[in-house]
């Protein structure tokens, strides 16, 4: 008897054995960009707005150019007029000259009564590369992580470092100098992650309802101070729900 209630038992707890597991998968390489839609046509200025003094189209590029004779007072963008940035991912190419300084804003709101001026999250690039890749909130709380940080924003308080994604001078390697480089920007909720020639360079966790932006306008920077020249093309955006 004792042995066919063991021998029941035993049926009993393989029936109630779980399946095998699936085999396991491994992230891949991809250079899918299913869902991103183009917004600048590379030939004309249609769908953005900025001083014509300071922006054009040449050879298929965005071109933002500051002269011995234009130069500015206060920084000036071009602003892409086909929608906002709420939760997203951009990729553009960009080229700037040694002395440039230049930088993406999204999420971001004019400033009123002042045309073609931006406040908000900016992606920035500078030609010395002292800057390219941090997370910098113009005309806000400025410095949200520097390059090679990632922060998190408490509720009205400065940004916190609360880890790393790399030494600022070896992320700096991964930046071309003089020749065109990938921005891939990405906006998730309150988590906001700068990605340039494929290496993560800065990400942001937001933490502070008062002061952050959930969505906002998108446009790109030309700076004060020496005259310089910055090149922008194949803007690439995927916008989702």
């Amino acid at each position: 008897m004792k042995t066919i209630l063991l021998m029941v038992a035993v049926s009993a707890f393989a029936q109630q054995a779980p399946p095998p597991p699936p085999p396991q998968s491994y992230p891949v390489a991809t250079t899918d960009d299913t869902g991103y839609e183009s917004i600048f046509d590379g030939k004309t200025l249609n769908g953005w707005e900025g001083d014509p003094k300071y922006w054009r189209v040449e050879n298929g590029t965005l071109v933002g150019e500051v002269t011995p004779e234009t130069l500015l007072k206060y920084n000036t963008f071009i602003i892409w007029r086909g929608g906002v940035t709420k939760d997203f991912d951009l990729k553009v190419e960009y080229r700037i000259t040694e002395g440039g300084n230049s930088g993406i804003n999204y999420r971001s709101v004019e400033l009123p009564g002042i045309k073609h001026v931006l406040k908000g999250y900016q992606a920035d690039i500078d030609g010395r590369n002292r800057y390219t890749g941090q997370n910098y909130e113009e005309r806000g709380r400025t410095f949200n992580a520097m390059r090679g940080q990632i922060t998190r924003v408490p509720p009205g308080k400065k940004a916190e470092v609360i880890g790393s994604v790399g030494d600022t001078a070896a992320l700096a390697a991964f930046i071309k100098n003089g020749d065109w480089n990938e921005y891939h920007l990405i906006g998730r909720g309150n988590m906001l992650t700068h990605i340039l020639n494929g290496h993560v360079m800065s990400v942001v966790v937001d933490d502070d309802p008062e002061n952050r932006k959930m969505e906002g306008l998108l446009g790109v920077q030309v700076h004060v101070g020496p005259p310089m020249k910055v090149e922008y093309r194949n803007f690439r955006l995927k916008r989702l729900p």
